[in-house]
């Protein structure tokens, strides 16, 4: 929202005496008098009149949580837990999640109340690393590592998958690294393969943010350092 629709909704005045207030050096925001009317707000910006608070600045949350299976990647649903419900924070009800797994899945699960961090992590431009810990049902062929790193075409998308990097752990464990998240993708990959079906799909890194050894299934803490 504009700076000066804020005032003016806010205090009541209209976008002309909103502008008034704004250009007569009578609004800050965050700390400093503003000189723009048509300045972005965000809900992290404090902004006063007159030293009065129009609107109290909303601290950016960042969580990481360690999703047990059988929980929904979620923020709210009538019939199963999701995510939301293993987190107690007096403000978890302004978080959406930054990148899901499926139901079935565990692991690293990223949630925010600030739209551009998430959009960053989970936009395919960017580029950010996925990374997983994959059980087969079967022994993984070697010449799996070369499919991955070739793409496969997915007709329903009508596109074909960016290269992804397959590590062969054991017969059947492998480390799958992304930069993409269409829909269960790597278990449509593996099926192309020799249809080979997933047993478990384990989550240890989005970016940066890798999933503490020390945080077991179902706990979650905040995620310090990040502006």
């Amino acid at each position: 929202m504009k700076l000066e629709d804020l005032i003016a909704k806010r205090l009541g005045v209209g976008t002309r005496g909103a502008r008034a207030l704004i250009l007569g050096g009578r609004v800050a925001v965050a700390g400093e008098i503003a000189v723009d009317h048509r300045r972005e707000i965000s809900r992290f910006d404090e902004v006063l009149c007159e030293g009065a608070v129009v609107q109290a600045a909303m601290k950016r949350l960042h969580l990481m949580l360690h999703k047990p299976a059988g929980i929904l990647s979620a923020t709210s649903d009538p019939v199963h837990r999701t995510v939301l419900d293993l987190i107690d924070h007096p403000d978890k009800d302004t978080l959406h999640l930054a990148g899901r797994l499926d139901r079935s899945s565990t692991g690293l699960v990223l949630l925010t109340n600030d739209g551009r961090w998430s959009e960053a992590l989970s936009d395919p431009a960017t580029k950010v690393e996925k990374v997983y810990l994959v059980g087969t049902d079967r022994p993984i062929p070697v010449e799996a590592v070369e499919r991955f790193a070739e793409g496969f075409w997915f007709a329903t998308e009508g596109l074909t998958t960016r290269p992804a990097h397959l590590e062969i752990l054991e017969e059947c464990l492998a480390r799958v690294t992304l930069v993409e998240g269409r829909y269960h993708q790597i278990k449509r990959m593996f099926h192309r393969i020799d249809g080979i079906r997933l047993t478990s799909l384990h989550r240890v890194r989005i970016g940066p943010h890798e999933l503490p050894g020390d945080l077991a299934a179902g706990q979650w803490r905040v995620i310090a350092g990040i502006d």
